[in-house]
């Protein structure tokens, strides 16, 4: 490589092809007593040092998610919103924390559309750069909430924060796919208020400012600051006070409608601790031999419901015949694909539709998941062509009350499985002055068709694509797997494949993320797979999947189209920790992958 564009990219070049065929391997990683794997290894020896310091897997997620605030500000951040699931290994219990914002209360539909000078509400969506696709963050109180309610109370949140706050001020080595997105946004982050809150200092850049490069060093001394404060004051020092005011300050400035009182309401209101959804999977159906499992997902406003309704589907078609038994020489084969891709389209056809603030929700997860309701559903199913995207269904109405994903384990048995995330890479690319954080755009997932379920609507939660997963043992509620693929409509969609690959292809948990996935075209606002299509029917399938595989699904009616190189972040990128026994002594072992398109590392605990 010339020496010119060695000093144009630093050490390590980015967009290095070498790099971006993703040729290296990875074994499981094992551990008797702990794993915190995350797409980070600063953030997983963030969360190792929390276990080892007294903290239980809630207090090490905690950390690992500040850590990647900092290392992966792209992904992630307390500009937007986390959901997490905690396993209590005494109680045999699953709870859930929905820690997402809501709209400002006084930005009406209305409002926002005049803002916007929106006139064909049917078609118009909210810029993914604009101020009005900002929701109150709601990460901060969801930290302060999960180490509250499921921490170890060995530690305080000040203790829970301390890596990434030493990290902030003494700063790190930048690693590749993270510097990658830096670089994308750096236009943006430049243009926009604030934006050089998260940029590396530079004077021989143009503006002062630019994104670092692999390997270089990086500090957000601001960031510090802010952990700092949530650390001593809990909610109030986000939500009240000077980070509080420089949220609302930029939101004025740029003619938004956030104030002081939706901050400070949020903080006092808190996090929603809810009761998660679950989908029964029964042996010997999905390759579930001999022990019926169950499959947690964070119910409304997430979209955990489009994993459980393919996977009920599968498992109705398995019933009627539709398809038969799959064996593991039928990975990501034409057939094996049909019914996955089909499945998909169903469930997301329901849930996109339905979906939003669970407070505003006429269709409830017990509605979506009926069986009566997935046999009419599974009828949708042509086992010999391809079908294109259905209307939704119209189940018994009952009123119900761009990331990261992580997953730990702890030495009790415990586990958290965490998402946080600011929509897309660096949210609006708006930041609050002095705080070092972006701001999110996850209002870009409302509607602004008043017919539609998920319409703009004050003091609301959209739908939020952020969706953690657990599965645990039917017969005695003991934990099987905690996994999650993050990545906007992908986790869904990788929730399916990652676990179908364990329990129908006997993968182990690094292999069951390194092999390759598809996504099927979707058109959620804010997320859809090509923002140019008012319908995306195509199928998009990662390299790796063979010509013939395509050839196949072509043949029967899809359009399929290939991703390659760095595109292929489009699939996202996951963590799998499973447990087993050991069949001659009974020690529990942890075995975690992570995975391959990410940064990451699966770190167990010595």
């Amino acid at each position: 490589m010339p020496a010119s564009a060695r000093g144009l990219h630093g050490l390590y070049p980015h967009d290095d092809e070498r790099f971006t065929v993703f040729r290296g391997r990875r074994s499981v990683v094992h551990s008797s007593k702990a794993i915190v794997s995350t797409t980070s290894p600063l953030a997983s020896q963030a969360g190792i040092r929390i276990l080892q310091e007294g903290g239980n897997a809630a207090d090490a997620a905690i950390a690992a998610a500040a850590v990647l605030n900092l290392v992966d500000p792209s992904m992630t951040g307390i500009g937007g919103d986390a959901f997490c699931l905690f396993y209590d290994a005494k109680e045999k219990q699953v709870y859930a924390l929905n820690g997402s914002g809501r709209s400002p209360a006084n930005a009406t539909l209305d409002k926002i559309c005049n803002a916007l000078g929106v006139t064909d509400r049917t078609t118009a969506s909210i810029p993914a750069l604009s101020i009005h696709s900002v929701t109150v963050p709601g990460a901060a109180a969801a930290w302060v909430d999960t180490v509250e309610k499921f921490g170890s109370g060995a530690l305080s949140l000040l203790q829970v924060l301390a890596p990434a706050i030493e990290l902030a001020e003494n700063g790190f080595a930048v690693s590749e796919i993270s510097s990658y997105s830096w670089i994308k946004c750096q236009g943006q982050l430049l243009d926009s208020a604030n934006g050089t809150e998260v940029l590396k200092t530079d004077p021989s850049a143009p503006r002062g400012f630019r994104s670092p490069r692999p390997g270089e060093y990086y500090k957000n001394p601001n960031l510090a600051k802010t952990f700092r404060l949530l650390g001593e004051k809990g909610r109030a020092g986000f939500y009240e006070g000077p980070v509080a005011q420089a949220i609302v300050d930029v939101s004025q400035q740029l003619g938004g409608f956030l104030t002081l009182e939706d901050l400070k309401k949020h903080g006092e209101t808190g996090s929603e601790i809810s009761t998660p959804v679950k989908l029964r999977l029964e042996s010997p159906m999905l390759g579930c031999d001999g022990k019926n499992l169950d499959l947690w997902e964070h119910g409304p406003n997430g979209q955990g419901l489009v994993a459980q309704m393919a996977l009920g589907l599968f498992q109705q078609w398995e019933r009627d015949g539709k398809i038969s038994k799959f064996t593991p020489g039928d990975h990501n084969s034409p057939r094996y694909l049909h019914a996955l891709i089909q499945a998909l389209r169903i469930a997301f056809a329901d849930c996109a539709w339905f979906i939003t603030d669970p407070n505003n929700m006429d269709v409830g997860p017990e509605a979506l998941l009926n069986p009566d309701y997935l046999v009419e559903r599974a009828k949708l199913f042509d086992p010999e062509k391809a079908t294109p995207s259905p209307d939704h269904g119209s189940p018994t109405l009952k009123r119900t009350s761009d990331t990261i994903y992580l997953a730990v384990t702890d030495q009790d048995g415990n586990a958290c499985s965490l998402v946080n995330s600011v929509a897309d890479l660096f949210g609006c690319r708006i930041g609050a002055k002095g705080t070092g954080f972006v701001l999110q755009n996850r209002a870009t997932a409302f509607h602004l068709d008043p017919k539609r379920h998920n319409v703009y609507t004050p003091g609301a939660r959209p739908y939020n694509t952020i969706i953690p997963a657990l599965v645990t043992n039917s017969d005695d509620g003991t934990l099987h797997t905690v996994l999650g693929v993050m990545g906007g409509a992908m986790q869904p969609q990788g929730h399916v494949q990652v676990l179908l690959n364990m329990l129908l292809f006997d993968m182990n948990p690094q292999v069951a993320l390194d092999a390759p996935r598809i996504c099927v075209g979707i058109n959620i606002p804010g997320k859809a797979t090509d923002p140019s299509k008012k319908i995306d029917d195509a199928v998009y399938l990662e390299e790796g999947i063979t010509e013939d595989v395509a050839r196949g699904l072509e043949s029967i009616g899809y359009e399929v189209k290939y991703v390659k190189g760095m595109a292929r972040s489009l699939f996202g990128r996951g963590q799998i920790i499973r447990v087993h026994h050991d069949p001659v002594d009974g020690q529990r072992v942890y075995s975690a992958g992570s995975d391959m398109r990410g940064d990451g590392l699966a770190a167990p605990l010595l």
